[in-house]
């Protein structure tokens, strides 16, 4: 592959160990943006013991000082009020950033083994052989995925949540049990 293509790697491990060991590593992968480790417990309980974002603070940090710096035309007070207005703003929309980012992580969970891990990795990728060298190395399975494909994937979950809560507010609001309640799905 001589071409840039923006990926998803979803790499599964036996041992959530191996996962974590990985996690370290994928973030050195030439063209990675975040990566996160979910793990299954035994009793199926979710759990993200790691996650990383390139860059993660610099937007909080960038309208921060914007706002310190438009509220110089203030005075102290205004250096003060425009510095906390733009870290709010910025912090905002890194947050709203990491819950898209939590909605997809959920959507590839459901196929993820009881006592099992799973690596993601979201990246620029201009050649495979890192990525696979990673998974092999530490005995992990790789399945690479184009980023538009799974996005589209995760909008749809997430629209498909919305209309089954619309439902489920419908039918409280009516006086009757929730499809899922009557045992439809």
């Amino acid at each position: 592959m001589s071409d840039d293509s923006h990926t998803m790697l979803f790499v599964t491990f036996d041992d959530p160990a191996a996962a974590l060991a990985a996690f370290a590593e994928a973030k050195e992968l030439p063209g990675a943006r975040q990566a996160a480790v979910l793990r299954r417990s035994a009793q199926g309980l979710l759990d993200t013991p790691e996650s990383w974002v390139r860059g993660a603070g610099t937007p909080t940090v960038a309208t921060g000082i914007v706002g310190g710096l438009l509220g110089l035309f203030g005075g102290p007070i205004g250096v003060l009020l425009g510095w906390t207005a733009g870290t709010v703003l910025g912090g905002a929309a890194e947050w709203r950033q990491f819950q898209d980012g939590a909605e997809g992580l959920l959507v590839y969970s459901k196929d993820l083994a009881e006592g099992h891990a799973m690596l993601i990795v979201e990246l620029h990728e201009r050649h495979r052989e890192p990525a696979d060298e990673l998974a092999a190395r530490h005995g992990g399975s790789l399945l690479r995925r184009p980023a538009e494909e799974v996005a589209a994937e995760v909008r749809a979950a997430e629209r498909a949540a919305d209309q089954a809560t619309e439902q489920a507010a419908r039918a409280a609001e009516e006086g009757h049990p929730a499809p899922a309640e009557r045992g439809e799905q």
